[in-house]
């Protein structure tokens, strides 16, 4: 029997965490980042096997009554996911080092380290699940370590915005449960009923039931994304939580919305993704646009870098809907930069709010005279977050827009204002943070810079964001496996190139 290498993979931060439920202090934080630190090795592992053909695959009868299986898959956009989440753990957890010890803490560090780690070990089931109801399992257990970070460690408010968190989370997984049930009856009318989504290809089912059963999965996953009207969770979550959570939440959580829009509504239901393309197109542009605008406005830094991500998502969404190989995989692309992204820019807008004691981005001014380096990596984090050429994010967002190009061109110019507004938003905070007289409050707070182990935490993402930058393919092969089959099961072919009568 071979190694059960894909459940090892997942299995691991969850012992660790329940491991470190028992460890406390510097011995509990040590333990922690091994098991962190173990966890990424075996998920880099298991992403080289899967990009030289191996198979992982590991399907066991779970509930053979229903037709569920413990079943888990590796496929390009999964192995795209498990590569960042097991990057940004570690990342994560040094970054918090010390959460847990200011006066007034409610848990301890290691209840942080275990509540990541738990969140980091349902995630990994998520992107790995080939069977809808497993997937469903872990999609909702997510939110269990989720709201304890959220409402354990932050702000004043942390436990209002947990609750909001866990309440909108849990009206998209309600209707979601609707939805899988919905697949039971499909397939049990079928005479076969099973979970696998592999079954749900091209399963015979009425177009209506078809289209029901669509709209409750991408509502559920609209939510997570987050999409513009289903968002006002997450700047509420960000700027209550700790940068770190924020980091798990938007950077790692948040792609399991756009994660199932394409392994689950795409897949599963062809005729009802196209049906819904129109809306979904529009709702996407919107969701750019009002992020970028409302970036613009933000007041508060970790709200801000929030609203960036509802704009990001848009184009992830539009991407994905647009229905074009260079589109889809543009999108998957652009999930794993943006994850190194926003975790550089809201882990060293930490940094900046630890020093300063303030999130109000009026409370700084002058940073760059008495912090430099950090005024670098805020510079280097804002730049990847507005696509600069040369990064990871710049290649993800222009195969978004040149793919989309082909088939909607009228919604790619519109939805280019979202690009311009990134620069606006993200210079406007650098240069009022950063820039002019160093302020009496800068002065008396800000008295040192980057540290050894702060370095250390974003050194490795703004690499990551560089080299994909320069060398894309290793990241974009994987991506491109996923974008030709979901192609192949919706049925749809890239538009041919328009060539002009002169140029025959």
């Amino acid at each position: 029997m071979p190694l059960p290498l894909l459940t090892i993979l997942a299995l691991v931060p969850l012992v660790g965490s329940l491991v470190l439920f028992l460890v406390k202090g510097q011995a509990g934080r040590l333990i922690g980042y091994g098991i962190a630190l173990t966890t990424a090795v075996l998920g880099v592992l298991a992403v080289v096997l899967q990009a030289q053909g191996v198979p992982l695959a590991e399907e066991v009868a779970w509930i053979p009554q229903i037709g569920a299986h413990y079943a888990l898959d590796l496929d390009g956009m999964g192995a795209i996911l498990v590569l960042m989440t097991v990057i940004l753990v570690p990342v994560v957890l040094l970054a918090e080092w010390r959460v847990g010890e200011t006066p007034g803490a409610r848990w301890s560090g290691t209840a942080f380290m275990a509540l990541a780690l738990m969140l980091q070990s349902f995630a990994l089931f998520v992107f790995m699940a080939s069977d809808i109801l497993l997937f469903y399992v872990a999609f909702e257990a997510t939110l269990i370590p989720t709201y304890f970070l959220i409402g354990g460690f932050g702000g004043p408010k942390r436990s209002a915005a947990a609750l909001k968190f866990l309440l909108y989370s849990l009206a998209g997984g309600l209707v979601m449960l609707v939805a899988v049930a919905g697949v039971y009856a499909v397939t049990a009318a079928a005479g076969s009923p099973s979970f696998l989504i592999n079954d749900l290809v091209g399963a015979e089912m009425s177009t209506t039931t078809a289209r029901w059963l669509f709209a409750g999965f991408f509502f559920a996953f609209a939510v997570k994304a987050p999409m513009a009207g289903l968002h006002t969770w997450l700047p509420d979550a960000a700027e209550q939580s700790t940068p770190g959570t924020s980091t798990l939440l938007v950077g790692v959580l948040d792609k399991i919305g756009t994660f199932g829009m394409l392994k689950i509504c795409l897949t599963a239901f062809p005729e009802a993704s196209q049906w819904a393309t129109p809306v979904i197109l529009v709702w996407a542009i919107v969701s750019v646009l009002y992020g970028a605008f409302m970036a613009f406005g933000a007041t508060d830094l970790l709200r801000l870098v929030s609203y960036t991500s509802v704009s990001h998502f848009g184009f992830m969404v539009f991407g994905i809907f647009a229905l074009t190989t260079q589109s889809i995989s543009g999108s998957i692309f652009y999930m794993f930069n943006h994850g190194l992204s926003t975790a550089a820019l809201f882990l060293v807008v930490g940094f900046m709010i630890r020093r300063r004691g303030s999130q109000h981005i009026d409370a700084f001014g002058g940073v760059q005279k008495v912090a430099p380096v950090l005024a670098g990596v805020l510079l280097m984090s804002g730049l990847s977050a507005l696509a600069l050429p040369g990064m990871g994010s710049f290649v993800s967002e222009f195969l978004v827009m040149a793919g989309a190009w082909q088939r909607f061109p009228i919604y790619t110019v519109v939805i280019t204002l979202g690009m311009v507004l990134a620069a606006v938003y993200v210079l406007r905070m650098y240069k009022t943070t950063m820039t002019g007289p160093v302020t009496e409050q800068v002065a008396t707070h800000v008295t040192h810079d980057l540290s050894a182990r702060e370095k250390a935490v974003v050194a490795p993402l703004l690499i990551l964001l560089i080299v994909f930058g320069f060398v894309p393919k290793p990241v974009l092969a994987l991506a491109d496996e996923t974008a030709m089959e979901t192609m192949a099961i919706v049925g749809v072919e890239d538009p041919a190139p328009q060539v002009k009568e002169g140029n025959r």
